[in-house]
């Protein structure tokens, strides 16, 4: 009797762990439902890349923000790709726009600053879109002459921006201390070629109708915004002003002796 049942025993755990067997056979061929992580530095996808980490000033789908709208096509007939692969990786010296690539002490790799550039390209772009246009070339091929920029900007800026840049109720304060701070020659000269449509400001061909900006135009443009720019951005005293207060401070106080 007691050997019946332990081969009754027996048997019910070797049914049970064949059942069991099973079960996890059955359970390792059924799909998995939960969602796979990925390694920061293994995301490839362009709209999760730019998400992260250039929709916060370009805007969102490239539309504009703080700075300028990478969904501009006018803007990426006249830049170079390899331009753009750069300022990625490297940042803008001068500006607020930061290095990405971890070679430049940024986060993302090589493979990443690559798949933002191609997308923003492949995405936004349209390479026949200035054919027979003859746009100005993307980075200045002479110097600037400001009082000629300052004749040109009456002509081309002046009716939106005012006389002197300060803004008008149709167009923003160009030669604000802080904006000027802000932005490189090279970015003036961009806003001035590509426009900026995301706030209504036309491109380099239709500030005056049938009469688009010489290249050499827009130079003088930049010149003369460029030389407007405060020597110390944000003081509340001019540079001489603060200069007469820190020598005042420095003076012995009658009343120490």
């Amino acid at each position: 009797m007691m050997k019946m049942n332990q081969i009754g025993i027996l048997s019910t755990l070797v049914v049970l762990s064949l059942m069991m067997l099973a079960a996890c056979g059955t359970l390792d061929r059924q799909p998995r439902t939960d969602p796979e992580l990925v390694a920061p530095s293994q995301i490839l996808d362009f709209d999760t890349l730019y998400a992260q980490n250039c929709a916060g000033c370009h805007g969102a789908q490239g539309r504009g923000g703080a700075s300028i709208a990478l969904a501009n096509p006018v803007y990426l007939a006249i830049v170079d790709e390899n331009a753009v692969r750069k300022i990625v990786a490297n940042g803008a010296r001068g500006t607020s726009m930061p290095a990405f690539a971890q070679s430049a002490g940024g986060m993302l790799t090589d493979q990443q600053v690559e798949a933002i550039t191609s997308g923003i390209f492949s995405r936004w772009g349209n390479k026949h879109l200035l054919d027979g246009a003859n746009p100005p070339s993307y980075a200045a091929k002479a110097a600037g002459n400001a009082d000629y920029g300052k004749l040109a900007f009456a002509t081309y800026c002046a009716s939106c921006h005012g006389a002197e840049g300060g803004g008008t109720p149709k167009g923003s304060a160009i030669t604000n201390d802080s904006f000027l701070a802000l932005v490189s020659d090279q970015g003036l000269r961009t806003i001035v070629i590509t426009g900026r449509p995301e706030l209504g400001a036309p491109d380099w061909r239709s500030n005056v109708p049938g009469h688009p900006m010489t290249d050499q135009e827009i130079t003088d443009v930049v010149a003369w915004m460029s030389s407007r720019r405060a020597e110390n951005p944000g003081q509340p005293y001019s540079a001489s002003r603060q200069a007469q207060l820190e020598k005042q401070s420095e003076k012995p106080d009658v009343n120490d002796h």
